[in-house]
């Protein structure tokens, strides 16, 4: 069974354009914000800004899910230096994460006898893989 990443986001919620752009940069890996946009774009149906694509990734710098890093310039040209924009932790590691804080939701809601009667409706399997 996986066990719990070090590094933990500071906000585990995301709205859907956030989740839409974190899900991005775990397909394609570190990349520009243009790479980011172009990539929503390609949806034929969908109208939206470069500048809402920045604004949400700086969101998800507080909320601790991105980090950017300044690429060196090429010698030639100091001046333009892009932004490479890179996830902070897997997409297993995000699902782990989830699947954590659902658990102690679950066991938050602090009735016994909830919690026994689902543990009693467990199978075989479900209860070595949670002795595991």
């Amino acid at each position: 069974m996986a066990k719990l990443p070090n590094y933990q986001p500071k906000t585990l919620s995301l709205g859907p354009l956030e989740t839409e752009i974190v899900e991005i940069l775990w397909q394609l890996g570190p990349t520009s914000a243009t790479a980011i946009h172009q990539q929503i774009l390609g949806d034929i149906d969908r109208e939206l800004t470069y500048s809402s694509v920045s604004t949400v990734l700086k969101r998800l710098i507080v909320k601790g899910w991105v980090a950017c890093d300044r690429n060196a310039p090429p010698q030639k040209d100091r001046r333009h230096r892009a932004h490479i924009w890179r996830a902070l932790i897997s997409q297993q590691q995000a699902e782990i994460l989830t699947a954590h804080e659902q658990l102690h939701r679950f066991l938050a809601v602090g009735f016994p006898e909830i919690v026994a009667a689902f543990v009693d409706s467990l199978d075989d399997d479900s209860l070595a893989q949670i002795d595991a």
